[in-house]
């Protein structure tokens, strides 16, 4: 069961993440050709389409369940843990299947490792609240882990667009390398 001091958390989230799943929607319409495209690196524009999607809807579904009274955030948790389960092994098996192995896609590996974990939280959550309809703990937990699946989203849906990274592994690669000030692609799968 939700308690009352975290119903207004939900409320939040859900409003949150529906207005981000429209805004995905936009970001995918304007990114309609790339991702219809049939070249190199399409199915991870795709992926990450896929992944922000799968991210916010599960925020969404259960933050919109844990606002109906009784004891619906522990199935609800289940079941979305397990669909996100199944998006991350489709989306693991087309990396193989395509045979891409260039960096940017094992950094789209390690984030789908990463949703894994989530979900897999998630679902050992899910079935604790189901079993024990009192534990606070893992409902909290599950809000922490809507939390994270903004950020995820949040994260697929920039580099779906092609929003400017900095990361700090790259900064320091092109200083070492004496790349001047400027010409350091912005992207990692931008040509060096």
């Amino acid at each position: 069961m939700v308690p009352e001091s975290i119903h207004d958390y939900f409320l939040a989230t859900a409003s949150v993440a529906g207005a981000l799943i429209g805004l995905l929607f936009v970001a995918i319409s304007v990114s309609a050709d790339r991702l219809a495209e049939a070249r190199e690196g399409t199915q991870v524009h795709r992926i990450r389409a896929s992944a922000a999607l799968t991210a916010f809807i599960n925020a969404l579904l259960v933050s919109l369940l844990a606002l109906i009274p009784g004891h619906k955030i522990g199935p609800t948790s289940v079941a979305v843990a397990i669909v996100g389960l199944l998006f991350v092994v489709a989306a693991l098996l087309s990396l193989i299947r395509l045979r891409q192995t260039r960096v940017r896609t094992l950094r789209e590996a390690a984030f789908l490792v990463g949703l894994v974990v989530t979900f897999v939280i998630q679902l050992i959550q899910g079935i604790d609240i189901s079993l024990h309809p009192a534990d606070s703990g893992a409902v909290n937990t599950i809000a922490i882990l809507v939390a994270l699946s903004f950020l995820a989203g949040i994260d697929r849906a920039w580099e779906l667009v092609g929003g400017p990274s900095f990361g700090i592994s790259r900064e320091l690669v092109a200083l070492l390398r004496g790349h001047p000030r400027g010409t350091t692609p912005d992207r990692e799968d931008s040509p060096t």
